[in-house]
């Protein structure tokens, strides 16, 4: 399954068809005899939110346990077009989809002279809680399925890079600064080290989106 999902990571990152053209590479894959028709299968099986290179579980409606938390349509995803998450994230197809995007748009290209990152470290996704864990706080994004933090990248090399160690430090850090930065339109909510007092060991995406546009920080 690596090499299928090396041959589909760089379909889908250098693919110019536009919207919908990454659903389309699963077949291409296959048409051309670059895939086994069981690897064709395996992905083929394991897609959410219509695309192939979100690869997890449809595990639908997930109720919350206090007024507002709760996903209508969640997914449960294990990697992101070949990026393992280091624990299944539950969340809706949208923040799915925005995390699929930028892994391929922002998190690859910045880390593209250090090597490929193969594995997203996952600090938090789902969680029926208020903002910041504080008493009366509005509900988090993450109680609705639209969050995800992240605290480090693991290289295909085995080199580990973390936020809180590395995070502007060494052409790392740099790196994962850079990506925090990209992230930013991508996903309605950035948080990262600096912006509240919250972030500083992980970096927070979210899609709640504002009029104002995209809160970046």
């Amino acid at each position: 399954m690596r090499r299928a999902w090396v041959l589909l990571s760089v379909l889908v990152v250098t693919s110019c068809g536009g919207e919908g053209a990454e659903r389309e590479t699963g077949s291409v894959l296959d048409r051309f005899g670059l895939l086994s028709s069981q690897e064709t299968r395996d992905l083929k099986q394991g897609m959410v939110c219509g695309d192939i290179a979100i690869q997890g579980q449809r595990i639908g409606p997930v109720p919350g346990k206090i007024g507002g938390c709760g996903v209508n349509d969640a997914v449960r995803l294990r990697s992101v077009s070949g990026v393992t998450l280091s624990q299944r994230a539950v969340m809706d197809c949208t923040t799915a989809k925005a995390l699929k995007t930028w892994v391929d748009q922002g998190l690859q290209p910045a880390f593209e002279r250090l090597g490929r990152v193969a594995r997203i470290k996952v600090a938090a996704h789902y969680v029926c809680r208020t903002r910041n864990h504080k008493a009366g706080a509005k509900i988090s994004e993450h109680g609705k399925g639209r969050a995800i933090d992240i605290s480090g990248v693991t290289l295909e090399n085995g080199r580990e890079i973390s936020i809180l160690e590395d995070y502007g430090r060494g052409k790392g850090g740099r790196a994962l600064r850079r990506a925090h930065k990209a992230a930013c339109g991508t996903f309605g909510t950035t948080l990262g080290p600096g912006s509240d007092g919250y972030h500083e060991d992980h970096l927070h995406f979210d899609t709640a989106r504002y009029r104002g546009g995209a809160y970046c920080r």
